[in-house]
C-alpha cells in the first residue's frame, strides 16, 4: 500500500527514551492509535546523528543499537531495538539517488541505528518487528541540497516505504537552562518562523532558512538535526501539506516541534 505521508520528528534529548515526564514521549508512544496507523512495508529514516561525505545507507539484516551519547543514566545501556534491517531497501533508495544525479551512494555493511533513530522507533513501533534502513547526511551541503536529496527518494513512498526525518527544531545544546516552563525568545521566535513557514507552504523559505529565518544560527549553530526535515519535506513534494503534530519545550531552548507532510497526488 502506498504512503501518502512522511514526517520530521524532533527527538531533543537522548532521556526521551526513558524519561517519562517529557510530552514528547506520550506523543510517539500514542503514534499507532492517534497519529498514524497505517502499517508500513519498511522504514527508511534520516537522523541528524549520522554524518558523511556521501550519502549512506545501512545494508545491515539486523540492526545493533548504537549509544551515541554519554553520561546520560545507566538503564539508557540497556535499552535495545533490534528492529530488521532493510537490505533490499537501502539497494532501492541506493538507487533511486543515483538515478536522480547522486553520482555516488556508499553502503555500510555494519552500522545500526544511532538513538536518533531507534529512541523515536521504539516508542512508536515498540515490537522492532518492522525493518528499518538509515540514510545518513552531508552536513557541508545546505537544505536545498536535502531537499533535492527527498524528492529523490519521492518513488520509495509507493512501495510502502515511510520516510522519516529525525532532528530537533531548535538544537543549541551550549543553550540548554533550567526546565523552569520559561522558553528562550529566540528560540520561540524561530521555531515560530519555521511553524508559519511550513503550515503556509513557504518550502523554499525553509530550504534558505539561514537567511529568511530569525536567529537562524542561533537555533541551528550546526545544520545536523535540521537537515532531516529537509529530507521529509522533499520526499512529500512542493505541494504537500505540513501539519503541526506535536509541539513542547525542554530546558528552555529545546523545541519538540514534529511535522507531518501529506501528498497531495501520490
Amino acid at each position: 500500500m502506498a504512503v501518502m505521508d512522511t514526517f520530521y520528528l524532533s527527538h531533543g534529548s537522548p532521556t526521551l527514551s526513558i524519561d517519562e515526564s517529557l510530552p514528547a514521549r506520550h506523543f510517539l508512544k500514542s503514534w499507532k492509535e492517534k497519529i498514524y496507523a497505517q502499517r508500513p512495508s519498511s522504514i527508511l529514516i534520516i537522523s541528524g546523528h549520522w554524518e558523511t561525505a556521501e550519502p549512506t545507507v545501512n545494508v545491515v539484516d539486523r540492526n545493533d543499537t548504537i549509544y551515541d551519547f554519554y553520561g546520560f543514566p545507566k538503564p539508557m545501556y540497556k535499552l535495545k531495538y533490534p528492529a530488521p534491517g532493510a537490505p533490499g531497501l537501502a539497494k532501492r533508495v541506493k538507487e533511486v539517488l543515483m538515478e536522480s544525479g547522486f553520482k555516488r551512494v556508499n553502503e555500510d555493511k555494519k552500522r545500526g541505528l544511532d538513538h536518533g533513530a531507534w529512541v523515536p522507533l521504539m516508542l512508536m513501533y515498540p515490537d522492532a518487528d518492522i525493518p528499518v534502513c538509515q540514510l545518513s547526511i552531508q552536513t557541508d551541503r545546505d537544505g536545498t541540497y536535502h531537499y533535492n536529496l527527498g524528492k529523490a527518494l519521492a518513488p520509495l513512498k509507493e512501495e510502502g516505504v515511510l520516510i522519516i526525518g529525525s532532528g530537533s527544531t531548535t538544537h543549541n545544546l551550549r543553550s540548554l537552562s533550567a526546565d523552569n516552563g520559561s522558553v528562550a525568545s529566540w528560540a520561540s521566535e524561530f521555531d515560530t518562523w519555521l511553524k508559519e513557514a511550513l503550515l503556509n507552504g513557504r518550502y523554499e523559505d525553509v530550504n534558505q532558512y539561514e537567511e529568511k529565518a530569525p536567529y537562524a544560527k542561533m537555533a541551528h549553530p550546526w545544520p545536523d538535526h535540521f537537515y532531516p526535515l529537509h529530507v521529509a519535506m522533499g520526499a512529500a513534494g512542493e505541494t504537500a501539506k505540513a501539519k503541526l503534530i506535536h509541539h513542547s519545550w525542554s530546558l528552555g531552548t529545546l523545541s519538540y516541534a514534529s511535522y507531518q507532510f501529506t501528498s497531495t497526488t501520490s
